[in-house]
């Protein structure tokens, strides 16, 4: 006789995973995280909450950002990539 295990995935699964996942978090970076991790997890957070807050941009908005880059370009304020490359070998 075949037997099938379901798993049934609920939302108090997912919220019981986000709190068990941030005492994890927490314990880790009050008992062992250096300075290193510390600004990982800060730029992350940062980024994340940058995402969520974007809201999209008109299209009259859109045109007018990139005119402004096309002036730019034509002015010759820009990098070119072997620049770029020079600049990142600094940082």
């Amino acid at each position: 006789m075949e037997q099938n295990l379901y798993i049934c995935y609920t939302k108090n699964t997912e919220i019981m995973e986000a709190i068990d996942l941030r005492q994890n978090v927490l314990d880790y970076i009050n008992n062992k995280a250096d300075s290193r991790f510390l600004r990982l997890v800060n730029a992350l957070a940062k980024t994340y909450q940058e995402e969520e807050t974007t809201e999209r941009i008109s299209i009259e908005q859109y045109n007018k950002e990139i005119d402004a880059s096309i002036a730019q370009i034509e002015k010759g304020e820009f990098y070119t990539q072997e620049e770029v490359e020079k600049m990142a070998k600094e940082w």
